[in-house]
């Protein structure tokens, strides 16, 4: 039918170039961005579920840096305790040596100088071992491994490591206490004052050489406990590092765009744009020919 006020082929070209012109649209955003989704309209499910993959990734990437600063933390601990007892197995050394009847009196007092100058040191490095001022070793309230100590090694609230050193601690300091009396030693940060007893004599020389054992086992206890620790955040870090990498491409097959597709998409869009375009101007040139019949 021919109309001067409505021309169907007209408007159904209209309306072919409005859709046309959308999807060439969205598929240049598309392009122009690396995103599939760009706003919750292109795909509403897929951006919720990409949404909780990107805050479920973010939380555990911290856990990842929380589970290094905390093996950073334990290796700092762990090798003022490979101090320590290399410190008790000299002073083994001296105990042995003065427990031996071929020492002279004045020989077991120049090792007991030496044997307090160590303990001075035990004090020194039980006491002030700190990781980011705060002290790691001591009997202090406020020493990190004094109390239960709880690593956050995921990004939910029940992912929850749970280091407690507290009594084997307390075992140590009691142990050490006991290498040299009469010389303080004190694992809250006082300073060693005073001349010890422990091997000034055969005798009691001999019997220091158990209480260092004692005191070696205790220190090699609590090295233990770092040790299996700091193994497990290992463990734990190789396991994070595993979810994002599967957790970031799952995030990324429902967001990022697939260019070969896009590009496919868009250069079609382009061709029926310019084709609905064209048969627009022809389709506007029909209602001349209502002016041909009136002639």
């Amino acid at each position: 039918m021919l109309s001067l006020h409505t021309n169907g082929a007209t408007l159904a070209a209209q309306n072919s170039i409005g859709r046309t012109n959308s999807s060439l649209s969205k598929s240049m955003t598309r392009l122009g961005t690396g995103f599939r989704v760009n706003s919750a309209m292109d795909d509403a499910a897929g951006l919720q579920i990409a949404t909780r993959l990107r805050a479920q990734t973010s939380g555990m990437q911290t856990a990842m840096r929380n589970t290094q600063n905390s093996i950073s933390m334990i290796q700092t601990a762990d090798g003022a305790l490979d101090e320590t007892t290399s410190i008790l197995i000299r002073m083994k050394d001296l105990a042995t040596q003065a427990a031996d009847g071929s020492a002279t009196d004045t020989d077991r007092s120049a090792m007991q100088s030496e044997y307090d100058a160590l303990t001075d040191e035990l004090t020194n490095i039980v006491s002030n071992t700190s990781f980011g001022g705060t002290t790691l070793l001591s009997s202090r309230s406020d020493s990190k491994f004094q109390v239960a100590i709880n690593f956050q090694i995921g990004s939910a609230k029940t992912e929850v490591m749970t280091q407690d050193l507290s009594t084997q601690l307390t075992t140590m300091h009691t142990d050490l206490l006991a290498t040299n009396s009469g010389h303080v030693f004190s694992a809250d940060g006082t300073v060693g004052t005073g001349t010890g007893t422990a091997i000034t004599t055969a005798a009691a020389a001999n019997d220091a050489i158990t209480l260092l054992d004692t005191g070696i086992q205790s220190v090699s206890s609590v090295r233990s406990s770092l040790g299996a620790a700091a193994n497990r955040l290992d463990h734990v870090y190789q396991n994070l590092s595993n979810m994002v990498t599967n957790t970031k491409n799952a995030s990324g097959r429902i967001m990022d765009v697939d260019f070969a597709e896009e590009s496919a998409s868009m250069m079609s869009n382009q061709m029926l744009l310019q084709a609905g375009t064209a048969m627009l101007k022809q389709s506007n040139s029909q209602s001349s020919l209502v002016l041909s019949l009136l002639q």
